[in-house]
This record gives structure tokens, sequence and C-alpha cells, in this order.
């Protein structure tokens, strides 16, 4: 159990974090967690501090194998730890509570209108919180044990398409809401590895745009958060020069360009992980049609 604050009682909540190698995000986002009952860290293996700075901070740390298909270390881990609190909460080694979000999800869980809770995330890049750009979104982070799973879009994935779920979104049984309060993601990692993740991430992107499926959350304009933002990439990736035209929308109509350079180099890789996603998938097409 993690330690809480002194005087503070334990927000009745079951974190699971999913790592590799996150020793210089992972302090942060512990840090944040002394007031809640449980903490799962789920490990692939890291080969750098991980596992002992979860260790140091009372983390129930549990290693995850994986070889490749379905379920993926997220819903590996909804199938299998032993969670003691009602609600979970799903966070990446990159994000952390604050006192508001903490004090919004105490009062939410302690009504019984809603069985999941968007929450929106505030993004850190290089540095500085991006204000523009496009970069802040909601996700389902919040829901009662036992009433949320992911999607599966793509049975047949392997190593080479992350170990964790990319853009899989939770589904929840019963009535959901929104958080107002964010939660901050904040990666204080390397721009090498954060290109080397992303590179995973086009891999499992390609294939499902060529293989996989949205049976849970199928794309349409009048459908929930996911559905839209599905539909709307569903048809600008069909579009010449698609990658081109996202970084002059986030750049100059999502006012990027206030964010610094920041803002610019995040505009960027958005672009580029657009063209890598499409140029993979083409790839896939040449190799089928062999």
């Amino acid at each position: 159990m993690n330690t809480p604050s002194p005087g503070v009682a334990p927000l009745p909540v079951s974190v699971i974090i999913a790592t590799r190698n996150e020793e210089k995000n992972l302090p942060r986002c512990l840090e944040s967690l002394n007031c809640v009952e449980e903490v799962y860290v789920v490990d692939s293996q890291s080969s750098d501090a991980t596992v002992a700075i979860a260790e140091a901070y009372h983390a129930k740390v549990v290693q995850f194998h994986y070889k490749g298909g379905w379920p993926k270390k997220r819903q590996w881990a909804l199938d299998h730890l032993p969670v003691v609190a009602d609600w979970v909460l799903l966070l990446d080694a990159d994000e952390a509570l604050t006192p508001e979000i903490r004090r919004e999800i105490e009062c939410a869980i302690s009504k019984h209108d809603f069985n999941g809770y968007y929450i929106a995330l505030q993004m850190h890049f290089l540095g500085k919180e991006l204000r523009h750009c496009g970069a802040n979104f909601y996700k389902l982070s919040l829901f009662r044990k036992g009433k949320g799973r992911f999607e599966c879009r793509l049975q047949d994935q392997d190593p080479s398409m992350a170990d964790m779920e990319v853009h899989e979104h939770v589904v929840v049984e019963g009535p959901t809401a929104k958080l107002k309060n964010p939660i901050t993601h904040h990666n204080v990692d390397s721009l090498a590895k954060y290109i080397q993740k992303h590179n995973e991430y086009s891999n499992w992107d390609a294939a499902v745009w060529v293989e996989g499926k949205s049976a849970d959350l199928p794309p349409t304009l009048f459908g929930n958060q996911a559905q839209r933002r599905r539909w709307l990439k569903q048809r600008f990736f069909a579009v010449p020069g698609s990658p081109v035209v996202l970084f002059l929308y986030r750049y100059f109509f999502r006012l990027g360009f206030l964010d610094g350079i920041p803002g610019f180099v995040y505009c960027a890789f958005q672009a580029i992980q657009l063209f890598h996603v499409k140029a993979k998938v083409y790839e896939m097409k040449l190799a089928q049609r062999v």
C-alpha cells in the first residue's frame, strides 16, 4: 500500500501504471500518488532503475512478458491483478495527479451516478506546457472495477507494435462523465526515446489501417469523442498531403506557434508520425500484392 500523507485518508482507488525504462518519469508520478490506496507498477523487464524506484515508493511491482497477440499490458493487468479498491485509475509513468484532480476524483467516486470518468491531459513537452497545438485531450482513465475493458482492434500483433495498448480505448459498461481538472502529462525523457516509442506506435497504427477493426467504437460523427476523432481521422487519412495539412492545422489554426519551439517540434512530430503511418500502410499493401 502506498503511504498516504499525514492526516489524509487514502483515496479508495487502485492505480495501474505501465512501465518500461521509466526511471526519469516515474518518481514524479509516484510522488503524486501518496494519497491512494494501492499502486501497481506493471513493468516490462526494465533495464534501468524503474523497479527500484517503484519499490522505494511501496508500489506493487508485477512483470509482464509480452509474446504477441492480445491482450496487451493494461488489459492483461485488468484481467489478472487482484486490485483491492472498487475504482481503477490507469496512468502512464509520465502522468501525475494534482491536488485538484485528487479532490475531484474523491468526490466523483463517492457518488453512484457513473461507472467511468474521462480525464483531460495537461500536456508538457520539452519543458513547456503546451496550451495550444491541439495537444490536450480527454481519455477514459477512471472506472469501476470490472466495468471497464480495452477494445481489441487487432488480434495479430507482435512486440514491434509496442507491448501495451496504443490507441485502443477503454469501453465502460454503463454511464460515463467528464471531470473538470486535468492530469499533468510531463515527459522528461529524451527525444530519441520519444521517437523510438512512436515508431512502435506507427507500426501498430499501420497494421490497424490495413487489417484492424473498430467493433466496440465504430467511427461516427455523432458518437463520443473517440468515435468522432476516429471518423475524422478516417477521412483525413486519405487526403493527399495530409501530414503537411496536419502540421499547418496544428501549428497555425490551433495556434501552436504560440507555444514557441516546443510547440513547433510537437506539431512537426505529429505530422511526421502520420507520414510514417501512411508510408507503412503503403508498404504493407505492396507486400500483399506480391
